[in-house]
């Protein structure tokens, strides 16, 4: 069993959906400190003028050691009909609007409080739509008797040895948490994945990599992406904990 575990991220790059390809089983990275300014409430959408634009999550107040399964989203604020509004201007440009926006719009119909379990429910619609397996667990309902974690590596080494995994799958932007030589000792294959940007025509607005999904959604077809993402499903790592 491959085994895949990270943060919930708010409508992830495509890279996210590799990880999620790779593996066999996820986990739901939900039992750790939120973190302000990452990907969690947050990604990036093209401006209708030039660069890109953030689509926002709103949060309730929270403390700052507060763990990602208890973060709660302010429904005070109208932020799914912001969040439309801003695809908007995608409509004279792209061949795809809608039905990208129809997804979207399925993918905001959850009345969902928790931040992690609306990314979750999000995650799941659309690995749905590009034909992805997506099987998933929430860290903070496991009971899983952990070893104790000395530095943030540990995390996915424990929980992975926990559930017997025979591999596990990271992005490189975290490469440098990992001794590969305790992953090897416990017989666990460490793959570290970063798939190169899947290139696409999104004129009039410059081609920027990594936006999220549904940027890559106005201009590519779910086939086209899951095509794209199976050329490298069995691609080798950069770092292999114990070969084959």
């Amino acid at each position: 069993m491959i085994l895949g575990i990270m943060q919930p991220y708010f409508f992830p790059h495509l890279g996210y959906f590799d990880l999620i390809h790779r593996s066999d089983r996820w986990i739901v990275f939900d039992k750790v400190k939120y973190i302000r300014h990452g990907w969690i409430n947050r990604n990036r959408i093209h401006h209708p003028d030039e660069g890109w634009q953030y689509i926002v999550v709103p949060l309730k107040k929270h403390a700052s050691h507060t763990n990602i399964c208890d973060i709660q989203i302010n429904e005070d604020l109208d932020w799914k009909g912001k969040l439309i509004g801003q695809l908007q201007h995608y409509k004279k440009a792209s061949n795809r609007f809608l039905e990208t926006i129809e997804v979207v719009q399925d993918c905001l119909e959850s009345d969902e409080q928790s931040l992690s379990r609306l990314n979750a429910s999000i995650l799941d619609k659309m690995c749905a739509h590009l034909g992805i397996e997506f099987k998933y667990q929430f860290l903070s309902e496991m009971k899983l008797e952990l070893e104790p974690v000395a530095g943030p590596g540990d995390w996915a080494l424990n929980i992975s040895a926990a559930l017997g995994a025979s591999g596990y799958v990271n992005p490189s932007g975290g490469e440098e948490l990992f001794d590969a030589a305790q992953f090897k000792h416990r017989g666990i294959n460490l793959e570290i994945r970063d798939i190169p940007p899947m290139s696409y025509e999104s004129a009039p607005y410059e081609f920027i990599p990594r936006l999220s999904i549904i940027d890559l959604l106005m201009w590519n077809s779910p086939e086209a992406i899951h095509d794209y993402l199976d050329q490298y499903r069995q691609s080798k790592g950069q770092v292999d904990g114990c070969g084959g």
